[in-house]
């Protein structure tokens, strides 16, 4: 979504992000997956009074916790920061609906204290004060080598975990695989809930032309015809027919394939680390993009597009694959949009009618969706709180607290019927919109992982250059990506002294 559509709260909390990333030492990723690091900071001992620690923050804006209290920080997922405003109120809204309200009312012995990035407090904030989190709620797929593990909050709570009797194997398998990827052999977290892919289509365009609509379990080829019959001009309107990220698509790739390759050690030196994505596999994943991103006239933007983004007009596109979050904002939930953005959505909802389906399967039959978009919970060693944290953990993880969750409009980690009928009947802006296939399929499953080292390459090179702007075709790209790309961005990111 174009700068220009955002409220001005929205624009000073991405110019807050982007001087954030930059006191890591990183930038904002807007083409290119760019470094952000964290570097350790001796923790402060300085403290205003007995039991509390003030944290100074580039708001200015006071903030402590106490020390009886159980720090709770979220990251890396918008709905948490919606609801606080540039003259000082604290995002706190979403925090408190779907789990702080639950927590308090389940343990009215222990003090909740919450924030959420980045305002009025950051990471390297808390850690130059030296009140770490007791209870950190983010994305395990990009941030436990880019933040937590530079900042030395990480621990193997596998031993924790099984003491308190927290059954992983009832738990998306999905999402446990992928916390053990970046966890050094270990388990840093336990998930929590994930932002499903979709695919959304607006009725609109396929009533107009008079094309029927995707069904749960369509393949790529499917869509693909879709996308064709419906990438066209109709007087002066223009109207494309698919959009579905190329990094993600790779990232969070269906056959769970890992790019890097394992070696002797899971904390390998950076000039250990190798890739590989010229295999068979790594080619056929990339080829079943590649044709959609050719249909003439149907050039790659964004999955935004599917509501306004960077298009003239709304409406416009016909599908997209995205996000559960961004169909609550779509459907008009105050819970996942902003007060002041909520009468430019509901302009635009006026151009879409919301379908929502399976995101397509490889082949005719085959059940497996993305790897799974988690949040997860992590309990830094540092935290003085760290039995009550497991409980709260051990309670988020139960069944009353997955269904809450559910019912709030993001899927939940556990699955029952008692969660997924759930699903979304907390958020009434979704009860005209089929949600069936929310549950529907198997998140990819990451393997082949043992004795590597995550680092956030840039995967976007692949489509995003080489592709759409060098013109290159699949096997070039990956070639080059692989053999050139990835090898000078790590020795890059090493010169810059960064180890993730």
């Amino acid at each position: 979504m174009s700068e220009s559509n955002l409220s001005r709260r929205g624009l000073l909390r991405n110019g807050a992000l982007i001087g954030g990333l930059a006191a890591f030492g990183g930038a904002l990723q807007t083409t290119p997956a760019s470094a952000s690091s964290t570097t350790a900071v001796p923790r402060g001992t300085a403290q205003s009074a007995a039991g509390t620690v003030d944290i100074p923050n580039k708001y200015n804006v006071p903030f402590s916790v106490d020390d009886d209290e159980l720090f709770v920080f979220a990251a890396n997922f918008k709905p948490f920061e919606l609801g606080g405003n540039d003259q000082g109120r604290e995002a706190h809204r979403y925090f408190d609906a779907v789990f702080g309200d639950a927590i308090r009312a389940k343990f009215p012995n222990i003090k909740v204290k919450y924030a959420t990035w980045d305002y009025p407090v950051r990471y390297e904030d808390l850690a130059k004060a030296g009140r770490v989190p007791d209870l950190i709620l983010e994305d395990p797929r990009l941030r436990i080598d880019r933040d937590l593990e530079p900042l030395g909050w990480t621990q193997d709570i596998t031993a924790l975990v099984q003491n308190a009797g927290i059954d992983l194997t009832k738990l998306n398998l999905g999402s446990v695989e992928q916390i053990k990827s970046r966890s050094d052999g270990g388990l840093y977290g336990v998930p929590l809930w994930i932002d499903e892919s979709l695919l959304f289509y607006n009725k609109l365009i396929f009533d107009k032309f008079r094309v029927k609509y995707p069904t749960v379990g369509s393949t790529y080829d499917d869509v693909f015809k879709l996308a064709e019959k419906l990438t066209r001009q109709d007087g002066i309107d223009h109207y494309k027919g698919y959009m579905q990220h190329p990094d993600n698509y790779l990232a969070m790739n269906q056959l769970g394939l890992y790019p890097f390759v394992p070696g002797d050690s899971e904390q390998p030196a950076p000039e250990d680390v190798k890739v590989n994505l010229t295999t068979p596999e790594w080619k056929s994943v990339a080829d079943n993009l590649y044709r959609f991103l050719m249909i003439p006239r149907n050039n790659f933007t964004t999955v935004d597009d599917f509501f306004k983004g960077d298009m003239s007009f709304p409406g416009h596109l016909a599908m997209a694959v995205n996000s559960l979050s961004k169909l609550n904002a779509y459907a008009l939930s105050p819970y996942y949009i902003e007060a002041d953005d909520a009468a430019q959505y509901a302009e635009w909802a006026k151009s879409v009618q919301i379908g929502v389906t399976s995101m397509p399967v490889l082949s005719r039959g085959a059940r497996t969706i993305y790897q799974p978009d988690t949040r997860a919970a992590f309990i830094p060693p540092q935290s003085k709180h760290q039995d009550q944290a497991l409980d709260v953990v051990k309670y988020l993880v139960s069944e009353e607290m997955q269904t809450r969750i559910s019912s709030y409009g993001m899927k939940a980690v556990l699955k029952t019927d008692a969660v997924v009928n759930a699903f979304g009947t907390a958020i009434p802006e979704l009860a005209a919109i089929d949600t069936s296939a929310v549950y529907w399929g198997d998140n990819a499953v990451i393997t082949n992982y043992q004795n590597t080292e995550y680092w956030d390459i840039p995967l976007y090179k692949v489509f995003r250059q080489h592709v759409l702007k060098d013109g290159m075709d699949v096997a070039s790209s990956l070639q080059v990506t692989e053999q050139q790309d990835i090898p000078d961005y790590i020795e890059a990111q090493v010169a810059r002294g960064l180890t993730w």
